[in-house]
């Protein structure tokens, strides 16, 4: 057994949703990455003290409880992965799975039990569902029950309201065990510290922000928001690019929500000049022991630090910053607009994320790929396009042609796909508008944008001078400008006249038809490799995707070494050997001979078909001179038979017209051979038309 076991589509429930991700078994913990949100759950294995395997409604399921009281649930495994995680748990976590069954009765009457974060309702010592005091926003008591209220998620088909239970008149042991775990934000004791009347761009407005330890408090003039620090996922500390503001943006999740509107990002915008002197409501050791040096009593500084300094001490959360991207014109982000307003785009290391309107953030894990499109308005610009795994596409548009360059290099070192590149190799574009592309493969748009623009320059040329030669004195006298335009006509006779010049549309290629009985090409020696390393691939790690196999497969063949490839490229030269003999045998056994255009075999149908009309003609005619020299032999000649033996060739080559007429064999060949021997046949027996 290996050291690690991995799943992927495991899934987690949120607050009343489904969140897919994949949960990783190590020797030192367990870990959970969201697919959605990035977020990881990391829980030490020395911290595991209960392991349940569970039947569920995505299939099987596991429980897992730690020492700390907290409880985690991961749904979505298969029947047969029970033995094989319950040897692991044995060997490495000294943890037993033990299997567990839920009540399925459908009673309404039973015990309700209290495990840390969770409330259990169970029928004859069987859970029939349990609830997870995080998701209660309120719990409400009447005479006789008390009315647990959740948190609501957008994002969830189906949505639990509220739950009722029935408890004894006067008894409050039950509401007070679920207020001291449920998510119900009180405002209760002084804050730790106030910001007042800082600027946000999202939601707009100024505010009092009020610091407190478990949330955070924003106070406007028209609105309030309560934000607990467990739904802040990421911080980020952003420069402007006049280099003299700052934004600090806060990612949320779920988001805050203002009658329809929901957002997801909290954007507050700091000058660089602005300071503060800021105290701590707290004792200097309440300081030391609940913030553990990351924080003093007493601090001043830029007030964009402070505000930075205390958020990331209360949620526990690394700031991020930008990296080495650094654009055309010095700064670490670039202007463009996205959805009709403009605004900024910053790449980082690990994702893009665009201020303000409205803020966006995407991560290099969910995107599929990118594109460098042309503007729609005009070519010194180009838009940038990112489409994620889901399909979701985002354009950020109007992004000037001099950042091409810079945000082509980033993109190629961070490794995202682009649709558009060109395959070429070994190619550097030499142009004076995209000097700073440092990339060495030739790039399809790049050479589409160098010859736009040099056609661009020769019309604006062309457009100057023909503006220079129609400009005239408005002062001049009638004799003086007859004169001018005498010479100007002289002038304009002498020139030649310029031609206009013509850009030619590119045909599409015209693909080769593929041979299907032609030999198979040889493989590579990685692809020779690949077929047969793939299933010892997925005996290592159970449950892989297929691209998370190539993914596997192309950093072990980066890791052999030389001698070890040696095999491989021996065997892909033995392979291409083979199969330079098999296509010799094919072509000289008549194979991959190009077969007959439809073309070519239309027209050897039609000159077949002439040759036959052509000797059909023939007959006709011997046929009619014979019976007019047996009428002349016999006296039977006259002008009457003349006549009808020309009306009858006639009517022959109306016959032939009516059939080829459409063909330009006829109009050339056979038309005037008829109208010849009509003329013929007119002088030989004298008859007018």
């Amino acid at each position: 057994m290996g050291d690690t076991l991995e799943f992927s589509d495991i899934y987690q429930e949120v607050k009343g949703s489904w969140n897919d991700g994949r949960l990783r078994f190590g020797r030192q913990s367990v870990v959970y990455k969201s697919s959605k949100t990035g977020k990881v759950d990391s829980i030490p294995a020395a911290e595991l003290s209960q392991a349940q395997w569970r039947r569920v409604c995505l299939g099987q399921g596991i429980k897992l409880t730690t020492s700390t009281g907290h409880i985690y649930k991961y749904d979505g495994f298969r029947d047969t992965d029970f033995e094989k995680i319950s040897e692991y748990f044995k060997a490495h976590y000294k943890v037993e799975l033990s299997e567990k069954e839920l009540c399925v009765k459908g009673w309404n009457w039973g015990t309700t039990k209290f495990s840390g974060p969770l409330l259990s309702f169970e029928v004859s010592d069987s859970p029939a569902f349990e609830i997870p005091l995080a998701s209660v926003s309120q719990c409400a008591t009447g005479k006789n029950e008390v009315t647990l209220e959740f948190h609501q998620n957008d994002e969830a088909e189906v949505s639990l309201m509220e739950v009722r239970f029935y408890v004894p008149p006067g008894d409050t042991v039950f509401r007070d065990s679920v207020l001291s775990k449920a998510d119900v934000i009180q405002a209760t004791g002084d804050a730790v510290c106030i910001f007042k009347e800082l600027q946000c761009l999202t939601p707009r407005g100024r505010y009092d922000i009020r610091i407190y330890p478990s949330f955070l408090h924003l106070h406007g003039k028209t609105f309030d928001y309560k934000i607990p620090y467990s739904t802040v996922l990421r911080l980020f500390l952003l420069p402007h690019k006049d280099q003299r503001q700052m934004f600090f943006m806060i990612s949320l999740d779920p988001p805050i929500k203002q009658g329809q509107t929901r957002y997801h990002f909290l954007i507050l915008l700091f000058s660089k000049e602005e300071d503060l002197s800021l105290s701590l409501n707290m004792t200097e050791e309440e300081v030391e022991k609940r913030y553990g040096g990351k924080l003093s009593k007493n601090m001043s500084g830029s007030l964009y630090e402070m505000v930075g300094r205390v958020m990331k001490a209360l949620v526990n959360r690394k700031i991020t910053v930008p990296g080495n991207f650094l654009g055309h014109s010095g700064t670490q982000c670039i202007t463009c607009s996205y959805k009709a307003s403009s605004g900024l785009l910053y790449p980082l290391e690990r994702g893009f994320v665009y201020i303000h309107k409205p803020p966006v953030h995407l991560r290099f894990e969910e995107v599929s790929c990118v594109n460098f499109a042309r503007g729609t308005t005009t070519t010194r610009s180009f838009d940038f396009e990112i489409e994620t795994k889901q399909g979701t596409q985002f354009t950020f548009s109007s992004i000037e042609r001099e950042e091409y360059g810079k945000l082509f290099d980033f993109v190629t070192a961070k490794k995202l796909s682009i649709k558009n590149r060109g395959f070429k190799e070994g190619i550097k574009g030499k142009d004076d508008m995209l000097e700073d592309s440092d990339e060495d493969q030739h790039d399809a748009y790049l050479e589409r944008m160098k010859e736009e623009g040099k056609i661009r320059e020769e019309a604006n040329d062309s457009d100057d001078s023909d503006g220079e030669s129609g400009e005239y004195d408005s002062k001049a006298s009638a004799s003086d400008s007859s004169a001018e335009e005498g010479d100007s006509d002289r002038e304009k006779k002498k020139r030649p006249a310029k031609k206009a010049k013509v850009v030619k549309e590119r045909k599409p290629r015209k693909k080769k038809p593929k041979d299907s009985g032609a030999p198979k090409r040889p493989m590579s020696a990685y692809f020779l490799w690949l077929n047969a390393s793939r299933e010892s691939i997925k005996a290592e790690h159970p449950g892989i995707s297929i691209t998370e196999i190539s993914k596997r497969a192309g950093e072990m063949w980066r890791e052999l070494g030389k001698e070890q490839k040696v095999e491989w490229d021996g065997k892909a030269e033995e392979a291409k050997k083979d199969y330079e003999v098999a296509m010799r045998e094919y072509r000289e056994s008549g194979g991959g001979s190009s077969a007959p255009s439809k073309k070519y075999s239309i027209m050897s149908q039609l000159n077949t078909y002439i040759r036959f009309v052509g000797l059909l003609a023939r007959t006709c005619f011997f046929s009619s001179a014979h019976r007019f020299s047996i009428g002349l032999r016999s006296g039977l000649c006259d002008g009457h038979s003349n006549i009808l033996t020309l009306l009858s060739l006639s009517h022959f080559a109306t016959t032939l017209e009516v059939c080829l007429g459409s063909l330009s064999i006829w109009k050339t060949h056979l038309r005037p051979s008829f109208n010849i021997l009509t003329d013929v046949l007119r002088c030989c027996f004298n008859i007018s038309t």
